[in-house]
């Protein structure tokens, strides 16, 4: 299991025992699941039996035990605790290097979307674009209107200065409600610039790719010792899942630094060194960084801005 898929196991979880009759009331459509905050248990963290209890006419805690109880059982979840008046503690089964590998190189830029969902759920969500449609309002964000805090009128024309990938980046790294900042550091070319780091670290796993070619050797996925870009692969579909729930774009890109830093420290352990030969060791590392190079190309979409393979 990785972490965006447990938002899914814990509704899954609600709507099995509203089914069975241990719980009562609407099934949510969504439990916030968020990374768990220094000094509290496990690895993530989950409110939803407070926002089920109000229907259930139970106490939170009680049915955070229920759901515990269900959720022990899920394939991908190590442990399960309730702590507090009734939040759920999740620690996860650890998952290979080679499984997140495999992962990420089958769904390629996709790799962290949600799936399209049932077809009443694509039904039922057309119609309501369409609603949404017939009243002038923007069919994809029901909170259109919500505060963005526009482009200062002294920081002119953006795009005409900075570049419309620059300017996208200055727009989207901060929360919509502050004033973005535009300042010649976009411009720069190097590793104090966020958006070149994530670029660069992209146009590097490619270039890592074409040195293997060039060595005689490809990518295999299979265990390798990255711990720091493991996590933050790992973590990339949840990041997606709250930066959608929250119209939070700078969750993204904010991991997106994360991410290519990561792939930064670990690029030098790529490629064999002086007499080394390509060995198995050297083909899953490779995979490995093609991955990353693969979700910060996604990740980089996703914003509007280019991933070239060349910098």
């Amino acid at each position: 299991m990785i972490p965006a898929d447990l938002s899914r196991a814990v509704v899954r979880a609600v709507r099995r025992a509203v089914e069975d009759g241990e719980l009562a009331g609407p099934v949510p459509a969504r439990a916030v699941v968020e990374r768990t905050r220094p000094g509290g248990l496990g690895e993530y963290a989950s409110p939803v039996a407070f926002q089920v209890a109000k229907g259930a006419g139970a106490a939170p805690a009680d049915v955070a035990r229920i759901l515990a109880g269900r959720l022990a059982a899920e394939p991908g979840i190590a442990n399960v605790e309730v702590t507090g008046a009734g939040f759920l503690n999740f620690t996860l089964a650890s998952r290979s290097a080679e499984a997140l590998v495999r992962d990420i190189r089958a769904r390629g830029t996709r790799y962290g979307h949600a799936p399209d969902g049932e077809p009443r759920e694509r039904v039922v969500r057309e119609a309501v674009a369409r609603i949404r449609r017939s009243q002038a309002a923007d069919p994809h964000d029901p909170q259109a209107g919500a505060a963005v805090a526009p482009v200062a009128r002294r920081d002119g024309d953006v795009v005409a200065a900075y570049g419309a990938d620059a300017a996208a980046w200055a727009m989207l790294s901060v929360p919509a409600r502050e004033a973005p900042s535009f300042t010649a550091g976009l411009l720069v070319q190097d590793e104090s610039s966020e958006l070149f780091r994530i670029r660069y670290a992209h146009a590097r796993a490619r270039a890592l790719r074409r040195n293997a070619e060039h060595l005689g050797f490809a990518a295999e996925a299979g265990d390798t010792d990255a711990p720091a870009l493991l996590a933050a692969l790992a973590e990339y579909p949840l990041v997606l899942e709250a930066a959608a729930h929250h119209r939070a774009p700078e969750r993204l890109a904010r991991h997106l630094v994360t991410v290519a830093d990561a792939l930064l420290d670990f690029q030098h352990h790529v490629l064999p060194r002086g007499d080394e030969k390509p060995s198995a060791a050297h083909r899953a590392r490779l995979a490995l960084a093609e991955a990353a190079g693969t979700v910060l190309a996604g990740g980089l979409a996703l914003l509007g801005i280019d991933a070239p393979d060349f910098l």
